[in-house]
């Protein structure tokens, strides 16, 4: 990049003592022109403008002129690094840089962790039932609280610069997580997971030059997830409840095990996404909200009878075929039910579709690959996590086997 760069020290005339001036720095760089002061006052007679420094044997002049040296030292090598940088650069841009106004520009400017996480949060929540289920918007706006408390706790501060976030801080979050805020791995890992989506949108947009979490190395941990059996999956259906909404949230609860559909998939069910397939029975046909993957899922008789059921509910409309509540307040209410039928889990609404997945396909001969399609997956190794095959299965399976061994005379 050419430029034609110089510079001056001269000494300005102070209007009321005339006898006395400061010393200022001049910068011109290809035609512009830019000074400051460098808050230093002399005798006017004291200053040589051929050497731009004092006389020597004048007061202080060793000292001062010590200085003067290092701001000419200094000035070059501002130049030299704008020089060298891929951007244009001005005569005053070399003045704010050996002033410091540069750094209280690139302070002022600089992108804050926090500003970035509730730019990216509001967005999502704006997306809610386009993009992103509700739930996935309450997941973030959880792990942006983590971050921010994580600062304040760990930094002294209410927000620190996207730049200043490394392996370190990634690291002690974690910690973090699991320590103060008591959280199982699998949950720190999720949330951690969470932020790492703000910091790569910092990358990408090039406010950071380096991703942090390049050396962050954040796996789950398999764990045996939860579902009804048999028996009980027929205590709940048989189970008769007078309690009209307690009764509302069974039936719904019983649609998911039948359907695998997930709440969010059973909020926004529509008229348009049950059709006649190809056999001439109905199907569920629809995106799933948190992958946006399709699922195909032919209506059994139990989930049919419940869509019949309530299609002449008051809040039953061709956009929503299921009335369903808040997802809070249905999970309170499947406690009380699990209660009511006698059965001794922690059930929540997406223990429905891990049922979907084991008791009422996969144990009942369905392939793992139709499961993963009815399912949304986009990888049977997610369905693999999901369905964990029953004992009887396991049985079943191993009874065939026997056989044949027993006509091979094993």
């Amino acid at each position: 990049m050419e430029n034609h760069f110089s510079y001056t020290l001269f000494v300005r005339p102070i209007r009321t003592k005339p006898e006395f001036g400061a010393i200022y720095l001049r910068v011109n760089s290809n035609g512009q022109r830019a000074a400051c002061s460098l808050h230093r006052r002399i005798r006017v007679i004291d200053w040589d403008n051929n050497l731009s420094q004092l006389l020597p044997g004048t007061p202080d002049s060793q000292v001062l002129n010590n200085y003067l040296t290092k701001v000419k030292a200094d000035i070059l090598r501002i130049h030299q690094r704008f020089l060298f940088g891929d951007k244009q650069f001005s005569a005053q841009d070399i003045i704010d840089s050996y002033s410091g106004k540069e750094k209280l520009k690139t302070i002022k400017n600089q992108k804050m962790v926090l500003q970035i996480f509730q730019d990216h949060n509001d967005k999502v929540d704006r997306l809610v039932g386009k993009d992103f289920a509700a739930g996935t918007a309450e997941r973030y706006r959880t792990a942006k609280k983590h971050v921010e408390e994580y600062i304040k706790k760990e930094y002294k501060t209410s927000d620190i610069p996207v730049k200043d976030v490394n392996h370190k801080f990634i690291t002690g979050f974690e910690y973090y997580l699991k320590t103060e805020r008591n959280c199982a791995h699998n949950s720190a890992i999720k949330y951690i997971t969470n932020f790492k989506k703000i910091i790569r949108i910092a990358f990408t947009n090039e406010w950071i030059s380096r991703d942090p979490f390049q050396n962050w190395k954040g796996k789950l941990k398999v764990v045996d997830r939860e579902f009804l059996t048999e028996g009980e999956l027929q205590a709940l259906i048989s189970k008769e409840i007078k309690n009209e909404r307690l009764s509302l949230v069974k039936d719904i609860f019983t649609f998911s095990c039948f359907t695998g559909l997930c709440y969010a998939d059973v909020k926004k069910l529509s008229e348009k996404e049950v059709v006649v397939g190809f056999d001439g029975k109905r199907w569920i046909k629809t995106n799933r909200t948190k992958t946006k993957t399709r699922s195909s899922i032919p209506i059994l008789p139990t989930a049919e009878a419940i869509l019949e059921k309530y299609s002449e509910h008051p809040e039953v409309s061709e956009k929503q075929l299921i009335p369903i509540l808040s997802n809070q307040k249905m999970n309170a209410y499947i406690k009380e039910i699990a209660d009511i039928c006698g059965i001794n889990k922690n059930l929540t609404f997406h223990l429905a579709r891990h049922t979907f997945a084991t008791t009422v396909t996969l144990s009942n001969g369905v392939p793992i690959e139709s499961v993963s399609k009815m399912l949304g997956h986009k990888n049977l190794q997610t369905t693999q996590h999901y369905a964990k095959i029953l004992d009887r299965k396991i049985s079943d399976d191993m009874a065939i086997l026997r056989e044949r061994l027993s006509a091979k005379n094993f």
